[in-house]
Formats: C-alpha cells, sequence, structure tokens
C-alpha cells in the first residue's frame, strides 16, 4: 500500500472516530474504512474481560451477530488469545496451515476456495492489553504482512481510547447486572414467610395460607388492623411466586388524593388535564407480568373501583383521556383494614368488586391475640435496632418483660418497633430497663389517661429491678452484685430482703 494510500485512510478513520457518539458506531464505521480500503473479508475488534479473562468480540464486520457470540477465548488461547497475552502482533500467511488457528466462529479456513491470511494487532492501555485488533484477508504473495502488521499497530493506537471506554461500561454493565441478582436475591431471603416473625397458632395459619397461595395466580386480600405486617405477607406471596422476577409495585391508595388515583393507577395520555405535559403510564402498566399491591383499598373512590373491576375481569383498561385498549397481566393482592362488608352495606364499595377481591382472603390477627409472639418480636428489634446503633444490649430487665407483655399494644407490631427504637437510643448499658420504655407501657394505659406513681413506688420498683438485674449479672453473687450497684453488702442485703429477693434463685 503507497505512504499516501495510507495517510488518506488514517485520516479518513480519525474522521470516524471523531463523528459519533456513539461508541460501536464509530468501531462499526472504522471496519468498514478498513475493509473498504485494504481489500478485507472480515474485521474484529475483541475486549479482554479483566476478571474472568475472557475474550469476546465486541465489534465485527463481516460475521454474523451469531458467529459473534461463538468468538469466546480464553486468554493464551488461539492467535487472539496469545495476542492479547503476550502483547505481540501476529501475521499468518495461511489460516488452513496454522495448527493453533481455532476458528471459533466457524466462518474461516478458506474463502470460496481462496486461502486466507490474518493479522491480529494487540489493543494497549499502557502497559495493559485491553483487546485486539484483527482481520482476514485473501492471501496474497505481493502484499506485505509486516507493513500490515505496522499499519494496524497504528490503527489500534488510534481506536484504543474508545475500546477503553467500551470496556468501562461493559464492566459496569457486569456490576450493575451482578448487584441487581445480588438485590433480587436479598429480596426473595429477606421475604421468605420464614422471616415473618412468629410461631402463635393463628400466625401459622397466615404462614400455610401464604404457601398455598403463592404460586397460584388467585387476587388476595389482606386484612387487618393497621400496623400488623400486611405488607409483609405482600412481599412474601409475590417473592415466593413464580413471578418473582418481575416487577413487584405498590400503591398506598389511601395516600393519593382522589382526582389522581385514576391517573397513578392507569396512566393518562398528553393533554388528558391540566399539568399532563405529556404521556405517562400508570402502576399496572409497570407490573405487567408480575404483581401490583395496592394498600388501603377500601379508600378508593367508587369511578375508580369500576375501573378496578374491568381490570380484574377483562384484565384490560383505557388510560386516562386514551381510547386505546391496553391488556395486562397483573395479579393482585390488595389490603384493607376497613371492614368493607359494611362498606358494602353503605354502597360506599362497590359489591362486585369485593367478591372479586375476596377471592383468597388472608386475616391478619393484631398482636393482642398473639402474645406468644410479643418476646419473640421485641427480641427481632432489639437486635436489629442494637447494631444498626452500634450498640450492646443484651436483654431486657424482668419489669421490662412484664410491661411489654401486659400492654395491649393498639398500634400492633409497628408500635412495638418504634418503642424497642426508642429504648435502645434511651438505653446506655447492656439492659432495657422499665424506665427505658415509653410512659404508655409503663401504666399499661394509653398515653394521657395514666395516673403517676408515687415518688416511693417508683423508687421501690427501680430499686427492686436494679437488684435483680445485678443478682442476674454476678450469677448470685452478693459480694459482686454489691460491688456492681457500688453499695455495702449489709445494705444490698437488707434491700433484697424487704423486696423478698432470694439471690439463690440466680445461681
Amino acid at each position: 500500500m503507497k505512504r499516501i494510500e495510507e495517510v488518506t485512510l488514517l485520516y479518513e478513520i480519525s474522521k470516524a472516530l471523531n463523528e459519533h457518539i456513539d461508541l460501536k458506531k464509530t468501531l462499526y464505521k472504522v471496519l468498514e474504512i478498513l475493509s473498504n480500503s485494504l481489500d478485507l473479508v472480515r474485521g474484529t475488534i475483541t475486549i479482554l474481560n479483566p476478571l474472568s479473562k475472557e475474550i469476546s468480540i465486541e465489534v465485527a464486520h463481516g460475521l454474523s451477530k451469531t458467529a459473534m457470540k461463538r468468538g469466546k477465548y480464553k486468554l493464551g488461547e488461539g492467535i487472539t488469545g496469545r495476542v492479547i497475552q503476550t502483547g505481540k502482533a501476529v501475521a499468518i500467511p495461511k489460516i488452513s496451515q496454522e495448527p493453533l488457528f481455532l476458528d471459533r466462529t466457524a466462518s474461516r479456513k478458506t474463502e470460496n476456495g481462496r486461502e486466507m491470511s490474518f493479522i491480529c494487532v494487540p489493543i494497549k492501555k499502557g502497559d495493559r492489553i485491553v483487546g485486539s485488533l484483527g482481520f482476514d484477508k485473501p492471501y496474497a504473495e505481493t502484499y506485505s504482512l509486516k507493513n500490515g502488521k505496522k499499519l494496524m499497530s497504528v490503527v489500534a493506537t488510534m481506536i484504543a481510547r474508545h475500546v477503553i471506554n467500551l470496556e468501562t461500561i461493559r464492566l459496569e454493565k457486569e456490576r450493575l447486572k451482578d448487584e441487581n441478582l445480588r438485590l433480587k436475591d436479598e429480596l426473595e431471603k429477606k421475604y421468605r414467610i420464614t422471616n415473618i416473625i412468629g410461631n402463635s397458632n393463628k400466625m401459622r395459619e397466615v404462614y400455610q395460607m401464604i404457601s398455598q397461595v403463592s404460586k397460584s395466580n388467585a387476587t388476595v386480600l389482606v386484612r387487618g388492623e393497621s400496623g400488623t405486617g400486611k405488607e409483609l405477607v405482600a412481599n412474601s406471596i409475590h417473592y415466593n411466586s413464580y413471578r418473582t422476577k418481575n416487577f413487584f409495585v405498590k400503591v398506598n391508595c389511601a395516600a393519593l388524593p382522589s382526582n389522581l388515583i385514576e391517573s397513578e393507577l392507569f396512566g393518562h395520555e398528553k393533554g388528558a388535564f391540566t399539568g399532563a405535559i405529556k404521556q405517562k403510564p400508570g402502576k399496572f402498566e409497570m407490573a405487567h407480568k408480575g404483581t401490583i399491591f395496592l394498600d388501603e383499598i377500601g379508600s378508593v373512590g367508587l369511578d375508580v373501583q369500576v375501573k378496578l373491576l374491568r381490570v380484574l375481569q377483562e384484565k384490560e383498561f383505557e388510560r386516562v383521556g386514551g381510547y386505546k385498549t391496553i391488556k395486562t397481566d397483573v395479579r393482585i393482592i390488595a389490603a384493607t383494614n376497613k371492614n368493607l362488608e359494611d362498606a358494602v352495606e353503605k354502597e360506599s364499595f362497590r359489591g362486585d368488586l369485593y367478591y372479586r377481591l375476596n377471592v383468597f382472603p388472608i386475616y391478619m390477627p393484631p398482636l393482642r391475640e398473639r402474645k406468644t409472639d410479643i418476646l419473640l418480636l421485641a427480641d427481632h428489634f432489639l437486635e436489629k435496632y442494637s447494631r444498626e446503633n452500634h450498640k450492646t444490649i443484651k436483654r431486657f430487665s424482668t419489669p421490662a418483660i412484664d410491661m411489654i407483655m401486659a400492654y395491649h399494644w393498639p398500634g400492633n407490631v409497628r408500635e412495638l418497633e418504634n418503642c424497642m427504637e426508642r429504648s435502645v437510643l434511651l438505653c446506655d448499658g447492656e439492659v432495657i430497663h422499665g424506665y427505658h420504655l415509653p410512659p404508655t407501657l409503663q401504666t399499661g394505659r394509653e398515653s394521657g389517661t395514666f395516673s403517676a406513681l408515687s415518688m416511693e413506688e417508683a423508687v421501690a420498683n427501680l430499686e427492686k429491678e436494679m437488684i435483680i438485674d445485678a443478682l442476674k449479672n454476678s450469677r448470685g453473687n452478693i459480694s459482686l452484685a454489691a460491688k456492681a450497684l457500688q453499695t455495702t453488702v449489709r445494705k444490698f442485703g437488707y434491700k433484697a430482703n424487704n423486696y423478698n429477693i432470694d439471690y439463690r434463685l440466680y445461681r
């Protein structure tokens, strides 16, 4: 190839490299220019994955997508693998006579009876090899492979920056893919049925119902008071179903204004109402092939209930302001803390929608009906918030346990969790005491209705609690317990005797 032609070729390549923002388009254009100028049959740009040490074809000219997928090599494997491993360019006059040539793409050796030559040069970033540039050319005695190697090495230097950027993008995609899989795996672990805490008979019934309905497409209605864990049940059903790989969309119907809930659920067309400056897909479109969780379904207005009924029956809807019917395959899980039967009687909730939703009802019992679960949950939240706040709180004192068990928990699990978080923040030792708990628990009544203990009673309760804890920590050793409370053995024994505390019970 003449010097002037080489300069023209390099100029065209330089121009192409600055023409497109799209990295792959740019490299495809470079291979096309090389092919047209040098009578190439095929050209490839490969990238080395530094983590897996696998080499794959990223951009190619004259190869099908299927052939590109087949073109994978390990570091040091075949001609391409050796070029990337050693960093040295290779020129093969006749491919058919080279035993190291693997032909992974199944498209070489000879082309319509013609013998093919192959040149492969490394693409470098400093001392690091990131990939290779290779091309096939019909064999010709007059063609100087040495000059071909030099020219390709110059081109490889020119395109190196683009290849390095492609490598970075690919690694970032793989990292995001791995992160996505990890997060999905964590979600599935987090929302396993076994991760809902409770071993009472009522909770065992809930677990059984979740396992029965998860693998089906049945509509589920989760009922129960606020704070009982209805959303946890919905999560468990989705992440244990066949739809777990698809979207799980949550909508709190009570949190949406009545004039926006229809647009939020079904989407709207541009110009459908004031402020609708562009088309917006709704939650049902986003949840296609997945699950939608409609929390507080009882707060939805009658006009939206008609559309919900249609989605449940016909699996179709229209966007607000639109005429095109959109088909959707969505599993619906609804939740409510309202009495829907009363709402149906009062005609504030459609009867036909109620029966459509109530295919498989699951009732979440309030905390006061599952007393045996209270301490399990309290221990779980104690461990969780101790870890979050970098504290080493080991247990509850006996009076604190009595207070927790005696309380009626109107806010259910949510109130218990908030209570445990507050107690952990207030506690500066290794034990949660009664005085770390909210006033509502200390009186056993709702806030604002309790009458305070007398000073003598409060002091007596505190002294008794401290003596019991000291004996527990010292395993019934009075001397150590007295020392921990910074008092004498005589005073400690006198106080313990007054409160009928037997030190031998703690040995």
